[in-house]
């Protein structure tokens, strides 16, 4: 951030008095600007024995497959927000569920949270920012060309409780390490039961 969005003045990079960690502040007016991790929000499309998965048609990982998710807007809850995500991006109406699996993105300053859902009816189609919209087996789902390691361990997680019926929250952390060669993630997952 170079400029103030109030005023258009330069900002700083500084600790302001009574905060512990820098923000850019505004030279001029003094606005400090807060900058907060995003929430992304989505659903686990359940029909069946079937999980409803989407081919995505835009950046980042473009053509990989995906549970229809995005970014929380202003005014809705999680709920509404992953409800939402799925009908845009799925032409698919759900019925909301509990939250299945919640985890933390520090490197990239995102929390996501993945609900289980029920599909009400097998009327679906590619949304505008998915190429395909397909339910899958466990044993079809595309696990080489899933776009984001939180959709592979909310899947792995989901198909290895199915058999017993977990009822509970998976939340953990997605870390990117870096070491001597190249960055490594790091997969850190708590259970707790409802």
């Amino acid at each position: 951030m170079n400029y103030c969005s109030d005023c258009g003045a330069p900002v700083s990079l500084l600790v302001p008095p009574g905060d512990n960690r820098e923000r850019h502040v505004c030279s001029a007016c003094g606005t400090i600007h807060y900058q907060n991790p995003k929430v992304v929000v989505g659903c686990i499309p359940e029909w069946e024995d079937k999980i409803l998965l989407c081919r995505r048609a835009i950046q980042p990982r473009q053509g990989l497959w995906t549970l229809p998710a995005g970014f929380m807007e202003r005014g809705e809850t999680t709920r509404e927000g992953a409800a939402r995500e799925t009908l845009e991006e799925a032409n698919a109406r759900v019925e909301v569920g509990q939250l299945y699996s919640l985890f933390n993105l520090p490197h990239i300053d995102q929390v996501y949270m993945l609900f289980r859902a029920r599909l009400l009816d097998l009327e679906f189609s590619p949304g505008e920012e998915s190429l395909e919209v397909a339910l899958f087996e466990e044993g079809e789902i595309p696990w080489e060309l899933l776009a984001f390691q939180t959709v592979r361990e909310t899947l792995k997680l989901y198909f290895r409780d199915r058999p017993g019926g977990h009822r509970g929250l998976y939340s953990g952390d997605i870390v990117r390490e870096w070491g001597a060669d190249e960055p490594r993630v790091r997969v850190t997952i708590h259970e707790e039961r409802g």
